[in-house]
């Protein structure tokens, strides 16, 4: 395999940069301690760079020779949960400093392997070709605003040939790293609804709109609607996450709200389910007395990501050359979303999943949960599926 020995004096780092970026997590956009490790760790190295927002920042390597131009990025936010000391079977390696914010994605590993990949390539330079753009971005959980929109807005005169990244996924066997062309991760759309009604006394619903009423009987009408609108070649889901309204045990309130969320593959059924959505809300509330509003992030938020063809088998060509080719699986699309269609749409892309499952280390837990972990052993396995297509995409002719 090529650059074994600079492969190998990575491996210590990419698993101490992970950890050390697990310990700062933080929320999206306030990802202040992550934001100053990443540049300094950036500024050490000797790469040039340029923060494009708030947290966000685009480093680059310019080697000087004719060659493609490859943007690689990674996401730095983490999530508003709790994380539990153990993972599915054991304590912890790392345990975040913020009671109640933790990396239950992944998106520490993401950014530990782009800047174990910056080393190698640094490292490496003299034997390179092309153009090579880091980009670290906020607030992936929240949207594109903060953070793909202002790195596709930089990188928009770069003459950008290739995008790469990687996502961890617990549902693929540690070390495992899938690079299939076509949808990868789902399109989004809210379903985000208030119902007004008419406060009033617990004793006396009659003379009341119930507004909280309303809102679970339009959650149980949606669920029959689906099955007569979708398409039933294609998956859409709904996920209803939260009913709230009221607060007090006889009170009635005046407003409760629904939110949730579709997600798909195709934006066409997407857009469907959200019209099909909106008549269920209102002709619900309207039996009742009730009206609704919608917010306006009822529509499609994010489109679903794709990694283009030639890309996927590009990739299969070459990276055997940096990993074994066993390592190279299949799996099928994840129904989350991500705001990297924001870069699949613009530029030929790849999307990679890294499989961190490994029952014996405990780690395999859904993504989002308390108990979510990796196996840090594929971390290595990303860096060199990385550096592998990057190099080799630079120098294709």
């Amino acid at each position: 395999m090529k650059f074994e020995r600079e492969f190998g004096q990575v491996n210590e780092y990419v698993i101490e940069t992970r950890r050390t970026l697990h310990r700062l997590a933080e929320i999206s956009d306030e990802e202040v301690q992550t934001f100053a490790f990443i540049k300094n760790e950036i500024e050490n190295m000797g790469f040039d760079y340029e923060i494009v927002s708030t947290t966000s920042l685009v480093a680059r390597l310019v080697t000087g020779k004719p060659g493609k131009v490859v943007a690689m990025r990674a996401d730095i936010d983490a999530l508003a949960v709790k994380e539990n000391k153990k993972n599915l079977k054991y304590e912890r390696t790392c345990i975040s400093n913020n009671p109640d914010t933790c990396h239950a994605c992944g998106h520490d590993a993401h950014a530990a392997m782009l800047l174990a990949s910056m080393k190698v390539l640094k490292q490496i330079k003299d034997q390179l070709v092309g153009t090579y753009y880091f980009c670290f971005e906020q607030g992936e959980e929240s949207g594109r605003k903060k953070g793909s929109v202002p790195i596709i807005n930089y990188l928009s005169d770069k003459t950008v040939d290739t995008v790469w990244a990687i996502h961890v996924y617990n549902k693929l066997e540690s070390g495992k790293i899938c690079v299939d062309e076509g949808p990868r991760m789902a399109g989004i759309a809210g379903a985000i609804v208030k119902v007004i009604g008419k406060g009033g006394h617990g004793s006396r619903p009659d003379l009341s709109k119930n507004p909280v009423f309303v809102a679970a009987n339009i959650v149980v009408n949606l669920a029959g609607v689906f099955e007569n609108k979708i398409d039933a070649n294609e998956t859409v889901t709904l996920g209803i996450t939260t009913i709230e309204g009221g607060g007090t045990m006889n009170v009635f309130s005046d407003e409760a709200k629904i939110l949730g969320t579709f997600r798909f593959f195709n934006e066409e059924e997407g857009n469907k389910a959200v019209t099909a959505f909106k008549p269920v809300c209102e002709h619900t509330a309207a039996m009742y007395g009730c009206s609704v509003e919608f917010d306006e992030r009822t529509r499609v938020l994010g489109r679903p990501i794709k990694t283009d063809a030639k890309c996927s088998q590009f990739a299969k060509q070459v990276l055997p050359s940096f990993i074994d080719s066993s390592c190279l699986a299949s799996c099928v699309p994840w129904l989350a979303s991500e705001s990297f269609s924001t870069y699949a749409r613009t530029y030929p892309s790849i999307f990679a999943f890294l499989g961190i499952k490994n029952d014996e280390k405990g780690a395999g837990a859904e993504h989002h949960s308390e108990f979510f972990d990796i196996d840090e052993d594929a971390l290595l396995v990303g860096v060199k599926a990385t550096v592998g297509y990057a190099i080799s995409y630079a120098a294709k002719k």
